[in-house]
């Protein structure tokens, strides 16, 4: 497992690489260039802006997240051959500065959704929540509205730029079916995929989060089920999955360690947090810890560690502790501290791999 860790920029990130780089086991950062259109060709200079400045700490820039996929492609639309022409060249400017995994999703007009980004806990610290209801009784231009006077829904990966015109996009994905956007993916894939074998990165979709249709938008990448159907669209290891334990664990019935063990030559990536289930379909983003949520972390990387995974990790979204002044889900403190615990559960794995390896050589 090659641990990473996300970092949004010199200009975007109060994290700096001064304190990632001290995190023990720690390989390199997750970044993307956030101020390049959606759409537009990464330039080679600013790609090379960021490896300059990730080398002096000792870091890698193998994995990026994301280079977003434009509305356009997503809808259909006949302007996505250029955007897909864009995104080759973006794959191959990526290529020459040593990236390998390029993760993105396919979630039309938002990202992932929360409801509140500072959910207190019992103990002060603070995360990001999901209420179900709230999603489901908020009618697309109830939205349109609120994003467009308090911008309440905005959270990092967000594009700033659709946001602006969130009433023109759900006009466009009315009576878009979830069978649309299939082909729709699968057409880009089919163009995308050789380019990614050619200059050896590999893709990596992110799944829904959450996994299920959110104000009336059709989502695909949800369950057991799609993964498979995606893999099957384009039969090639360089389409991949980014395997998000917190966007799939959303839903009880997502047996994640069976997940990991189905799709082990095509997981590329992992983000690993853990969440609270409510009933009433609410959830609430706790430490990484198996005991504070409902994920069984330690089973997650173990599973991991017994299909001998050697792909990139990071922490997923942690809480807001000790007063840090940080982007909702995307702290220093915590993410550390869950690194820390992924590298015990881990360390403790090759222990046990190591004495049963011995006492067989012993007969």
């Amino acid at each position: 497992m090659r641990m990473v860790f996300r970092w949004f920029g010199k200009e975007n990130d109060p994290v700096p690489l001064t304190h990632i780089k001290q995190v023990p086991g720690l390989e390199g950062i997750v970044w993307a260039l956030h101020d390049v259109p959606v759409g537009d060709v990464w330039p080679l200079d600013q790609i090379a802006e960021v490896k300059k400045h990730a080398d002096q700490y000792n870091l890698n820039i193998e994995v990026v997240e994301s280079v977003n996929i434009h509305e356009d492609i997503k809808l259909g639309l006949p302007t996505r051959d250029q955007y897909i022409e864009n995104y080759k060249l973006t794959i191959k400017n990526l290529a020459k500065y040593g990236v390998k995994v390029i993760c993105y999703n396919f979630m039309p007009v938002f990202d992932w959704v929360r409801t509140e980004l500072y959910k207190t806990h019992n103990d002060g610290a603070t995360s990001m929540f999901l209420e179900k209801q709230q999603i489901e009784s908020v009618a697309p231009m109830e939205l349109v509205k609120t994003v467009s006077y308090d911008n309440s829904y905005s959270m990092p990966g967000w594009e700033p730029e659709r946001l602006k015109h969130l009433a023109e996009l759900f006009k466009l994905y009315e009576g878009v079916t979830e069978e649309d956007l299939w082909s729709h993916l699968q057409y880009f894939l089919e163009q995308v995929v050789p380019i990614a074998e050619q200059n050896d990165i590999k893709l990596a979709i992110h799944p829904d989060d959450p996994p299920y249709t959110v104000f009336g938008l059709p989502r695909i990448i949800k369950d057991r089920h799609d993964l498979s159907r995606l893999v099957e669209l384009v039969d090639n290891k360089y389409n991949g999955i980014t395997f998000c334990t917190g966007s799939l664990g959303i839903k009880p019935e997502n047996k994640l360690e069976e997940m990991i063990k189905a799709f082990a030559e095509r997981i590329h990536f992992v983000h690993i947090r853990n969440l609270r289930r409510y009933k009433n379909g609410d959830i609430l983003e706790t430490s990484h810890r198996t005991e504070d949520g409902d994920l069984n972390i330690n089973k997650i990387v173990k599973t991991l560690h017994e299909i001998g995974f050697h792909g990139y990790a990071r922490p997923d979204h942690g809480r807001q502790i000790w007063n840090e002044n940080c982007r909702p889900g995307y702290g220093f403190y915590d993410r550390a501290l869950g690194i820390m615990y992924l590298w015990g559960l881990w360390d403790a794995y090759n222990q046990n791999y190591y004495y049963r390896t011995k006492l067989k050589l012993n007969g």
